[in-house]
């Protein structure tokens, strides 16, 4: 299998106590709520926010949303959520026949945030995300370089940011979930001179795709 990871003990262990924490530093955060608030989300629409937690990076008041659900591991950090109307928890990687708890069609948007470096079954949660996301709906997979090295996939963890780009791109190509418009963009904060415009903190990614 390509997705072994160092621990393989069962996610609700690890999960099982909340983690009121950014997994990214300050501009990352601030990068990936102006994305979110400012790019991806429209007035009325209705998202899905995979593995959730206590945050979905929606500025508060900035979008009226009809709906924002959020999946995640820990009840906790759901419950303290402000963005989400509902939510559900879920271990997306306890079965590879994965089922999503929505209806067909249910999202115009689906968010996935810095857990796609711990999905076992990437392919198959892509094709449920197609399956509740709505005809021309995006989905936008958000990703750094920091994560829990543990529960990684071996997949990623020997893998650069660029190939972090393409496997997840190939992720949504061979889902047979019908995705088209599949691309990257670097999302990163960069000084603003020099050849090389390093990144300033913690990288930040983003792959989208729109269901066809």
């Amino acid at each position: 299998s390509s997705f072994p990871r160092l621990d393989s003990s069962p996610d609700t262990l690890f999960y099982s106590d909340p983690r009121f924490v950014e997994h990214v530093d300050e501009k990352a955060v601030e990068s990936m709520t102006s994305y979110i608030s400012d790019r991806l989300l429209q007035p009325c629409d209705s998202v899905l926010d995979l593995c959730s937690s206590w945050t979905s990076h929606i500025r508060p008041g900035q979008v009226d949303l009809k709906r924002a659900a959020g999946l995640g591991m820990n009840a906790k950090e759901l419950e303290a959520n402000p963005a989400l109307t509902d939510w559900t928890v879920m271990d997306l990687n306890a079965d590879r026949n994965v089922k999503l708890p929505y209806d067909d069609e249910s999202f115009d948007v689906i968010i996935l945030q810095l857990s796609i470096d711990y999905l076992i079954h990437p392919l198959e949660v892509m094709k449920e995300a197609s399956r509740v996301l709505r005809k021309d709906g995006k989905i936008a997979i958000l990703f750094s370089n920091r994560l829990f090295l543990s529960k990684a996939v071996g997949l990623w963890t020997g893998s650069d940011d660029i190939e972090h780009a393409y496997t997840v791109g190939r992720y949504l190509h061979f889902c047979n979930g019908g995705f088209t418009k599949i691309k990257a963009e670097d999302l990163s904060n960069r000084k603003q001179k020099g050849k090389e415009r390093a990144i300033i903190g913690d990288p930040l990614y983003v792959v989208t795709a729109t269901k066809g």
